[in-house]
């Protein structure tokens, strides 16, 4: 499965506001609900804030990968967001989140959800993504950045 299977342009935003990191999480999780694939967006919102509880999803450099499992969805969802202003996360490297994947998955869907972390986290770990992403100016932008991407990656 690859990223650009969960994303599509109506769960992409960029210059997202929120000041603080409950107001940009829940404003991903209402991004996400708007996928047919939730089937109950305040479960959802439920397993993402318990999870960020055991330890914050900022994992650093400016990027937070927010997720969880729940029966509340009928498959993997996925959201995307930048925020139009650095947010304190309290990431692993203290530094302000910028960037926000969040992902969703059934509990019965270890495999691919974890698969995708690792992939979405491998993609983060690129400064020059992470930097296109940032001044990307529009969700088609960003699904571009996203599928130009993967298409090196899996010609590899």
């Amino acid at each position: 499965m690859k990223i650009t299977d969960i994303l599509t342009e109506r769960v992409v935003r960029t210059n997202l506001g929120g000041k603080n990191k409950e107001e940009v999480l829940n404003a991903v999780i209402d991004l996400a609900a708007t996928s047919e694939k939730v089937l109950d967006k305040e479960k959802v919102r439920t397993a993402i804030f318990e999870r960020e509880k055991i330890m914050s999803t900022g994992v650093g450099s400016g990027f937070a990968i927010p997720h969880g499992k729940t029966e509340a969805v009928s498959d993997i969802v996925g959201a995307f967001a930048v925020t139009a202003e650095p947010i304190d996360y309290q990431s692993l490297d203290e530094q302000p989140v910028r960037i926000i994947f969040l992902l969703v998955g059934r509990d019965n869907m270890v495999g691919p959800h974890i698969k995708l972390l690792s992939r979405i986290s491998r993609l983060m770990n690129k400064d020059d993504f992470r930097k296109k992403l940032l001044e990307a100016p529009s969700p088609a932008a960003v699904m571009e950045i996203f599928r130009q991407e993967e298409a090196s990656y899996f010609e590899a």
